[in-house]
């Protein structure tokens, strides 16, 4: 899969979250990434977050950063 689609998939998903109400919607993004996605598709999510993010919404960056650095 190309970064440009993993980019794209993860903004529509925090696109989808961005509309929920409350807090931790990072948490959650990072939860359905984890839950659905293929640990290939997470790690390709990381090198795009090591090579600089170019592309990810600042919601799709922060689940990427707490995939990264779960708490």
């Amino acid at each position: 899969m190309t970064s440009e689609k993993l980019i794209y998939m993860a903004n529509q998903i925090a696109t989808f979250f961005e509309t929920q109400s409350g807090a931790g919607r990072a948490e959650k993004v990072a939860g359905h990434l984890r839950d659905f996605w293929d640990p290939r598709m997470r790690q390709d999510l990381q090198n795009i977050l090591a090579a600089g993010g170019e592309g990810l919404s600042p919601l799709a960056r922060d689940a990427a950063l707490l995939l990264e650095n779960p708490t």
